[in-house]
């Protein structure tokens, strides 16, 4: 079983950054595509970012296409959220989440949450305006 820890969140100004992280622990997930997603409140969880195993795939929301960036280290077994140019509408509990069935996103429905078969607990974002 794989544990993710999700870190990197807080209260921040519009228009600025943030970097995210989410750390695996019980295995290496080095051959799982990951994921990142967001949930704010009252809303469904929608998805964030994906990433295919060795890192040089990636695919994003149109929603934070060309603010936030998502990479992985795997000999860190740690996958990134850069997040950039941060809105108020960006506030959430981001998670991460993996797939152990397939090792690219485009193997499947990335965007579907039902995809993912291990998630982290998530960390808060606040944008304020």
């Amino acid at each position: 079983q794989v544990q993710l820890v999700a870190s990197g969140g807080g209260l921040v100004q519009a228009g600025t950054s943030l970097r995210l992280s989410c750390a695996a622990s019980g295995r290496t997930f080095s051959g799982d595509a990951m994921a990142w997603f967001r949930q704010a409140p009252g809303k469904e969880r929608d998805f964030v970012a994906a990433i295919n195993w060795i890192g040089d795939s990636t695919y994003y929301a149109d929603s934070v296409k060309g603010r936030f960036t998502i990479s992985r280290d795997n000999a860190k077994n740690t996958v990134y959220l850069q997040m950039n140019s941060l809105k108020p509408e960006d506030t959430a509990v981001y998670s991460c989440a993996g797939n152990t069935r397939y090792s690219r996103p485009s193997s499947y429905r990335y965007s579907d949450r039902r995809e993912y078969n291990y998630w982290g607990q998530g960390t808060q974002v606040t944008v304020s305006s």
